[in-house]
């Protein structure tokens, strides 16, 4: 089966019959009666009742007409899109990114992106993640990069997924364990992003299903910060391993943390059948090529 074949199968159903179809698709009636048979025999069952010179769709032939119109549209749009990124010469990137993170994830293809879409404006936005989605929902920006949630409100393109990470002074005693959760760190003081971070829900999620209130001793929006409070023995933090390995010193520990529902798993975000501009689809698409892998 091909899309030459569905597209021919639905005119004939379009026009009312081979020969209306044959002079629409530029081939012979013989042609386009062939290449309907050939796709009723792929299918095992007819498609058409052929009443004279006139046609008309069986159960099959309803079912396989109604699929094969989303498949060509589905075609139409992935070449107007590729048409629109071969064409791309102006409009503007709206796109909102987080402080954490951001720069090991989004540096480069901001770069590439520049080099190769040099007259489209990029508008760039910093904020936690709530703050990103109420953007996002008011249509101020088109893209955020967000951590993925299930809401069909929102669809996401996958950029990294990275497990957390419990950062520890070098000389403390749970230094030495392999795993931690936070049954093990329910006597020690938190450390966490400022209000509005997307992370701290992921941490506090965890700790209510464990039935635990941490004790939160200080909240920053910057990740040296946060590692400087730890080595000064204030407090745990949790960081995503990627970004934890690349701050890590003699004065702390990184410890993996054993608990389910807490990976970084972020994303580009936009709103649910919303038409992306031009501009917002090549970023997506820059953006399968280039996302860091998951070491």
């Amino acid at each position: 089966m091909n899309l030459r074949t569905l597209r021919v199968f639905v005119e004939v159903v379009r026009q009312g019959g081979f020969t209306q179809a044959a002079e629409v698709v530029s081939l012979t009636q013989s042609s386009v009666s062939k290449a309907v048979k050939a796709l009723e025999v792929e299918l095992g069952v007819p498609l058409l009742n052929r009443i004279g010179h006139k046609t008309e769709l069986t159960a099959a032939g309803e079912i396989t007409y109604r699929r094969a119109l989303v498949l060509l549209t589905e075609k139409n749009h992935l070449l107007a899109e590729i048409e629109v990124l071969r064409d791309l010469k102006g409009g503007t990137l709206r796109i909102g990114l987080p402080p954490v993170g951001c720069g090991d994830l989004f540096a480069k293809m901001f770069t590439e992106y520049r080099s190769r879409y040099p007259q489209v404006d990029i508008e760039l936005i910093e904020h936690g993640g709530n703050r990103l989605r109420e953007c996002l929902d008011a249509g101020a920006i088109d893209i955020a990069a967000l951590l993925v949630s299930h809401d069909e409100a929102i669809a996401y393109q996958d950029v990294r997924n990275e497990p957390l990470v419990v950062v520890l002074q070098a000389d403390h005693p749970l230094s030495q364990c392999h795993l931690l959760d936070f049954k093990d760190l329910q006597a020690e003081p938190f450390i966490l992003f400022e209000e509005g971070f997307t992370l701290n829900q992921l941490i506090m999620a965890a700790c209510e299903r464990r039935n635990i209130s941490p004790r939160i001793t200080a909240r920053s929006g910057q990740i040296d910060f946060i590692v400087d409070l730890v080595t000064a023995g204030l407090g745990v933090a949790f960081l995503p391993r990627m970004l934890a390995n690349k701050h890590k010193h003699s004065g702390i520990s990184l410890v993996p943390l054993n608990e389910p529902h807490t990976d970084w798993r972020i994303a580009l975000a936009w709103r649910a059948g919303a038409q992306l501009p031009p501009a917002a689809i090549a970023w997506l698409a820059l953006a399968k090529t280039l996302a860091p892998s998951k070491e």
